[in-house]
């Protein structure tokens, strides 16, 4: 077990290792720093001095990957790749382009507020899916089947801006049960979680049936459940005990997509409900061309989605413990 652990985990080096020479090429390589100067300032009256002014102000004016005018150990310590991509491995994601924030602490204090919100949509949400699609199977090739995969389509080819606006007008303006937009700390933060986690939750309810249907549907028909049916076991047993235990490894699969979600939070829900979330702040540092913002955005959600891999990796070992030895 712990030898498989380890394996994975070197798996994941060069993978993240990867991505970090992918995200300084489309930044700095694709997009140079003269193009980002540019962009910010506005291409209006701007000479090739205020370019360089601005390079220097924040870190973009050394070369990229080896510096002639230093010796030693500087002349790859003082090169943009260092300064803005290596310190990407410790996290260091220094200050914003904009304004001079340091990211880290934007980071740190936001997440908080995304989690709050994405944690109960994903836990409440999975459980919900799990269980109607459950019941779904259960009454398979009946009118319980049939109108529950009508609905879970329409449910899903309803975009999820309807469900927000519809949401906010329905809950927030007409019964006045909860505040449309806003944010708190504290006790207080529950009456503005409740409306997002809510529609969050009714919104992936149909992609969610559908899959998990489709999944519960495979493993009912498969030779171990014709054992337990032959032995004498309820359809409830068999539904519930072995065919939900057996289908756990596409379950974690789909669920490991919602790990990065847990803390980049969503960027339509932040916005519509003005939520100070990752979702909000990335949408803000794309108004304002802030790329060190965006760099450091996608930089995290690639880790997130390498570490929700790897933690994926490892549960399969708990459901099936065959998978050790592979």
């Amino acid at each position: 077990m712990l030898t498989y652990i380890i394996r994975r985990i070197f798996y994941a080096i060069p993978i993240l290792i990867g991505v970090n020479l992918i995200v300084f090429f489309l930044f700095f390589v694709v997009n140079s720093p003269d193009q980002m100067a540019r962009t910010i300032l506005g291409e209006k009256n701007i000479t090739q001095e205020d370019v360089d002014n601005w390079k220097r102000q924040n870190g973009y004016h050394l070369p990229l990957f080896l510096n002639q005018e230093e010796s030693g150990g500087a002349r790859f310590t003082q090169t943009t790749f260092f300064q803005k991509s290596v310190r990407l491995f410790l996290f260091d994601f220094g200050t914003s382009d904009a304004n001079n924030i340091d990211i880290t602490s934007q980071i740190s204090q936001r997440m908080w507020a995304s989690f709050a919100i994405a944690l109960p949509t994903f836990l409440i949400g999975l459980l919900v899916n799990i269980t109607i699609s459950m019941i779904v199977a259960y009454y398979r090739a009946t009118y319980v089947d049939f109108w529950g995969t009508i609905v879970a389509v329409i449910i899903m080819s309803i975009s999820q801006l309807f469900y927000i606006i519809g949401g906010q007008w329905v809950f927030g303006k007409m019964l006045r049960l909860f505040p449309i937009s806003g944010y708190d700390s504290g006790a207080n933060m529950l009456k503005f979680v409740i409306l997002p986690v809510i529609i969050g939750i009714l919104s992936g309810i149909g992609g969610g049936i559908r899959f998990y249907r489709t999944i519960f549907l495979e493993e009912v028909n498969r030779d171990y459940v014709r054992t337990a049916r032959a032995k004498g076991l309820s359809e409830t047993v068999v539904l519930f005990k072995h065919a939900l235990k057996n289908a756990m490894i596409p379950i974690l699969t789909n669920v490991v997509l919602a790990i990065p979600f847990l803390f980049m939070g969503s960027l339509v829900m932040e916005a519509f409900f003005a939520i100070p979330g990752l979702g909000g702040f990335m949408i803000d540092a794309i108004q304002a061309q802030d790329f060190a913002i965006v760099r450091s955005m996608v930089y995290l959600g690639s880790v997130l989605y390498i570490i929700g891999f790897l933690l994926t990796d490892i549960s399969y070992t708990l459901v099936d413990p065959r998978i050790r030895f592979d």
